[in-house]
């Protein structure tokens, strides 16, 4: 959940690193830290609590802070409250080796103990500070920092990360990865070296990028890094060229990264079809898709998994594969599926998504799976991850970056992705007629433009918002495939306002969530045009009945709605497989309004992170 970020090269360091944990803050704003190595056996530090914006103020008066190797990390706590003492980076008793960490050191506690029986003093309460204190006393055995470094690391228990100066390597930065502690990616530019969690933090120095699996390690200095597993052994990595545009990582002239990315959806979603749907002649193409007719044809049941949002959007994936490909299919959270004895099946697909590919919960999950011998394919919106080289087969979902916390268009375009994967597989399996294919074609064709109409719409859901601000508690209904996108509705609000809000099948709603509707909950309902329209003004009726307060999100050829219900935000009427990716701007919007007029911090709510790396 934490950010790291490095930097070795001919400028000053400090002016890549902060503008570098900006991008980057995501993943914690508890506190925030840098080191920076002198060149003349002196490791500068400065931390602060709270978020970057203290940091950069307290660095103003750090002039003389120069330096052309350092190191960053913004905290996403766990062990140790948030206090200056526990802020990262940290270093040992002799102040000449400084670590910034991402992760859970399990056994901490008994290491702890003996490095005090050793004679090592701490100043915080987090596992973190063992790393630098155990690396200080490896260097008592040997000379070099790389092979103290895996011997620290051997040590450790649980999923970790770290990058290390120290001021007896001038210029060289190690960072080391062992089990599913989050990514480390290291970029290469005109003679110099750049190190970050996450590739936003980046991306406008290099386009040029590896990547650290567990049990690697990278010595790296301004002009290379060499890459060894913990025994030493040499490793050759590929590189993988990012196209992702810069300016997705700052928010243009929107207040928020959030509204941004809600609005940036029809492009995103364009993006998404591009190269894979010809709309002039009526096909699905999916040149990327990694698996062969043979292997297509094979597959007699398909589990989707994922975390957050990436669960929700599985949830919608399975009834499309169900009714479009005629695909038996389940969903599982990751978390569940990793520690469950799992019966596999000859002929299953394992489908995960996970917008980061990082996700430590996925990844134990595809690991589980590939131990099984299962065939795999995982949905990520990044290239190079540690999900893909689990998987070795990517379906990139094409969303650009995504900043906000709160995951919006990599949302949608994880739908777009699987639907777009239901028509492919249909298509293969012969379950579909090009007159039926055509069809489904023809609708997605409107998909961008509908998007758009929507979010002209803006004002209206602002409105509303204003009625509803002040509520405790909300309950979202759905039913089909909107019963994920109430969850994800509910998801959404609790995320941004800090509401607490429960999203249901509307047909479980008897079955306790109404004894506790009265005028104090207000429940949304979500009812498009199809089968189950009837049913779901049914149960906003009953909702009714017992004082609650309805807003409906509807089809805007549902008039009937607007007798049963307090008020409605209308969607452009659409096919119903496609309403829940427009379904899902009004949820997002409405979350994001609720939030704006409750004074919440939109990009960044308080105890979560954009990446989720620890258990």
């Amino acid at each position: 959940m934490c950010g790291i970020v490095g930097y070795t090269g001919p400028r000053n360091a400090l002016d890549i690193l902060v503008p570098s944990l900006e991008r980057l803050e995501y993943r914690g704003y508890d506190s925030a830290g840098i080191s920076i190595d002198d060149g003349n056996d002196s490791i500068h530090i400065v931390r602060t609590t709270g978020k970057l914006s203290a940091l950069k103020k307290k660095l103003e008066s750090h002039t003389y802070l120069e330096g052309y190797s350092g190191i960053g990390h913004t905290r996403w706590a766990t062990h140790g409250k948030v206090t200056l003492e526990n802020a990262h980076p940290h270093q040992d008793c002799q102040k000449a080796i400084s670590v910034a960490h991402n992760g859970i050191v399990e056994n901490y506690s008994s290491l702890k103990k003996i490095l005090q029986d050793q004679g090592h003093k701490f100043l915080s309460m987090t596992d973190t500070e063992i790393i630098p204190h155990l690396i200080e006393e490896e260097l008592k055995h040997t000379k070099s920092l790389e092979k103290a470094v895996a011997r620290t690391v051997s040590k450790l228990e649980g999923g970790n990360s770290i990058v290390v100066i120290s001021t007896a390597n001038k210029g060289t930065i190690i960072a080391a990865r062992q089990g599913h502690s989050g990514g480390i990616a290291i970029g290469s530019g005109d003679n110099e070296m750049f190190v970050a969690s996450d590739l936003p933090a980046i991306i406008p120095h290099t386009k040029t990028i590896q990547h650290l699996d567990a049990g690697e390690m990278a010595i790296i200095s301004p002009t290379n890094a060499l890459y060894k597993d913990m025994k030493g052994n040499l490793l050759s990595k590929p590189y993988t060229e990012i196209s992702f545009n810069v300016q997705g990582t700052d928010k243009g002239t929107f207040d928020h990264f959030m509204l941004k990315e809600i609005y940036e959806q029809p492009k995103a979603i364009s993006q998404t079809f591009k190269n894979r749907v010809s709309f002039d002649k009526k096909q699905i193409n999916f040149p990327d898709f990694p698996l062969t007719f043979k292997e297509i044809n094979a597959v007699k049941k398909i589990v989707l998994i994922g975390m957050g949002s990436s669960l929700h959007a599985a949830m919608v994936g399975k009834t499309w594969l169900e009714q479009v490909a005629g695909i038996p299919a389940e969903w599982d959270h990751s978390s569940e599926f990793r520690y469950r004895e799992s019966v596999f099946q000859e002929g299953t697909l394992l489908i995960s998504l996970t917008q980061s590919g990082e996700t430590a919960d996925t990844l134990a999950a595809m690991l589980r799976a590939k131990e099984n011998q299962i065939n795999q394919v995982v949905l990520s919106n990044y290239p190079g991850t540690q999900a893909e080289r689990i998987a070795e087969k990517l379906l990139p979902i094409e969303a650009g970056p995504e900043i906000g916390v709160a995951a919006t268009k990599t949302f949608t375009c994880s739908l777009s992705t699987l639907y777009l994967l239901s028509i492919f597989l249909g298509v293969n399996r012969g379950k579909l007629d090009q007159m039926k294919i055509s069809s489904l074609i023809d609708d997605l064709v409107l998909l961008p433009e509908l998007m758009t109409k929507y979010l002209s719409t803006d004002d209206q859901i602002r409105e509303i918002a204003d009625k509803y601000q002040k509520y405790p508690n909300f309950l979202f209904l759905g039913r089909g495939l909107n019963y994920p996108l109430a969850m994800e509705g509910a998801l959404k609000l609790k995320e941004v306002s800090y509401i607490h809000a429960e999203g249901y099948p509307a047909g479980e709603m008897k079955h306790g969530p109404i004894s506790l509707i009265d005028n104090s909950m207000p429940v949304v309902g979500i009812i498009p045009s199809d089968s189950l329209r009837d049913k779901m003004l049914s149960s906003l009726s009953e909702s009714k009945a017992r004082g609650a307060k309805v807003l409906a999100i509807a089809s805007e050829n549902e008039t009937l709605v607007r007798e049963i219900v307090d008020d409605v935000i209308w969607i452009p009427d659409a096919p119903s497989e496609l309403s829940p990716i427009l379904t899902a701007l009004p949820l997002q919007l409405l979350a994001y309004h609720i939030a704006l007029l409750r004074g919440c911090d939109i990009d960044q709510p308080r105890n979560l992170a954009k990446s989720v790396t620890v258990e």
